[in-house]
């Protein structure tokens, strides 16, 4: 690890912070607004491409300037990976919440994420100027939810925002800061700098570009970066707006170009003076993730798992500490009627030996992660019909793996009540046909639906509504408290009194 270079350089430093929540309540919106309205024209002129990470500057009340860096992830599955990589991101969270819809699944989910990361967070409550705002009943929501905020039970602090004209996006702005000033965040400059990677990229004019926050310390022209086993010189150095810079602090996002290969992103990163230092360290960590145990897997077909039920697994990652993030984020599915097993896992790229490991009634699916497919091994895959899937970004397993659950998941074809009509008066009827005087009871009845005839509570027979008539005319639909007539196709004589219950046959 960096050497602390010295005591006393220890100063306070500006917060990082997150904002998540729903995807349609404003997260991205926000964070325009935050860009374009604290970054000056002439900096934010510079932008010329969407950024994952960047500093803004508010001015207080008392008129003092204050640094903030934002991150704009893509979502609380990626921030939640790098949670689980043992980094702690952000120091502040902003949960968005609609003013129209209240929480949703999808909050709680960013919800989990903040508290398991264990940092502080304020309640945006936004779209405030929508029509159909209501900040007293999302206030309810939240409370229903479990979100104990200010004035309602607890002590989560909440402002009501508008993203879209920016109305309380100052006091927003305000509330980060004296959250941040509670947690009493430090930062050390002498120390050599050390942080998260944000995200990497082969830029094909510069090389391996990598945006990473120094979470503390500095960083320096002719030093060196390391990120697992990657590697890179700080000889091109660029702040959050591509400008190049020759030093960078604490909090400060900043894009390094001219790694060996790509870091990961959510990856720890640490600095070092000189080469040497570097590719020691380097070597440190490759003996240490040699000792890292691998569970032992069985490959072998059980006569249970040659159900289709069951989505076996073989993982194949770079290095062994690779093993453990993919199994945690394959645990992490919902697997009520399908079940994943884990039949055989190892490091080095896929080879044929891991495809004919594959075989079987119910042939396993070899998942790679960072690592390549052998020729020998991609053409027996291919004529044997094992599917081999790589990822370079480890939280795109599980999204993968999500999809395949459900294309796999049995279906189950229920019947579910539409709407419910009742039998007025049979004016005729002529053989399975009925002309019947009725009234809509519940829903919306429309001309060719399937229907169950009920009386006293039992089904005594089915049918079709071949006909509507409302005042004399042929309508298509008949809504709910409507008298109508109708013609009725069905072997059993509909009787007043009866219930007749449309249905459609849904899968679920």
């Amino acid at each position: 690890m960096p050497k602390k270079l010295s005591e006393n350089s220890i100063i306070k430093r500006s917060p990082i912070v997150c904002i998540m929540g729903h995807i349609d309540h404003g997260k991205s919106t926000l964070l325009d607004y935050i860009r374009k309205t604290n970054i000056v024209d002439t900096e934010a002129g510079g932008i010329t491409q969407r950024i994952s990470a960047y500093e803004v500057v508010h001015k207080t009340p008392e008129g003092k300037d204050e640094r903030i860096t934002f991150l704009d992830t893509p979502g609380h599955e990626a921030f939640g990976f790098m949670r689980t990589c043992g980094t702690k991101i952000a120091d502040v969270a902003v949960l968005v919440v609609s003013a129209e819809e209240g929480v949703k699944k999808q909050t709680l989910e960013a919800l989990k994420c903040i508290v398991d990361s264990r940092i502080p967070y304020i309640i945006a409550i936004n779209k405030i100027d929508r029509p159909g705002a209501n900040v007293e009943k999302t206030k309810n929501s939240l409370v229903e939810n479990g979100i104990y905020i200010e004035g309602y039970g607890g002590s989560i602090p909440y402002i009501p925002i508008s993203a879209k004209t920016g109305q309380g996006v100052p006091e927003l702005m305000d509330m980060i800061l004296l959250v941040a000033e509670m947690e009493e965040l430090t930062g050390d400059t002498k120390k050599l700098a050390e942080g998260i990677v944000i995200e990497a990229h082969l830029d094909k004019q510069k090389g391996m570009t990598a945006v990473l926050v120094i979470k503390d310390g500095h960083i320096g022209t002719g030093m060196y970066v390391v990120c697992g086993d990657r590697i890179a010189p700080t000889r091109m150095m660029e702040s959050f707006l591509g400008k190049k810079i020759t030093e960078a602090v604490f909090s400060s996002p900043i894009r390094i170009i001219g790694f060996d290969k790509l870091p990961k992103a959510g990856g720890y990163f640490v600095t070092f003076d000189n080469k040497k230092d570097a590719e020691e360290y380097i070597l440190e960590e490759k003996e240490k993730e040699k000792k890292i145990p691998i569970k032992n897997y069985s490959a072998e077909v059980t006569n249970d798992e040659a159900d289709l039920n069951i989505i076996r697994i073989m993982i194949k990652t770079e290095a062994a500490g690779s093993i453990h993030a993919v199994e945690h984020e394959i645990d992490k599915l919902n697997k009520e009627k399908i079940t994943i097993k884990i039949v055989g896992a190892g490091t080095g790229n896929i080879s044929e030996n891991d495809v004919k490991q594959a075989f079987g009634r119910n042939p396993a699916i070899i998942l790679g992660f960072d690592v390549k497919v052998d020729a020998s091994a991609k053409d027996l895959a291919e004529r044997s019909g094992i599917e081999i899937k790589t990822f370079d970004i480890i939280y795109k397993i599980a999204e993968w793996l999500a999809e395949e659950v459900e294309k796999r998941t049995p279906k189950i074809m229920v019947e579910e009540v539409t709407s419910e009509i009742k039998v007025l008066k049979n004016f005729s009827t002529t053989k399975d046909k009925h002309v019947l005087g009725a009234r809509v009871e519940k829903g919306t009845v429309f001309v060719g639906e399937e229907a169950k005839i009920i009386r006293k509570d039992v089904e005594i027979g089915r049918g079709k509504i071949r006909d509507l008539q409302k005042d004399k005319n042929k309508v298509g639909e008949v809504r709910e408290g409507v008298e109508f007539g109708c013609q009725f196709q069905s072997e059993i004589i509909p009787l007043p009194g009866d219930k007749i219950q449309v249905y459609k046959v849904m899968e679920k």
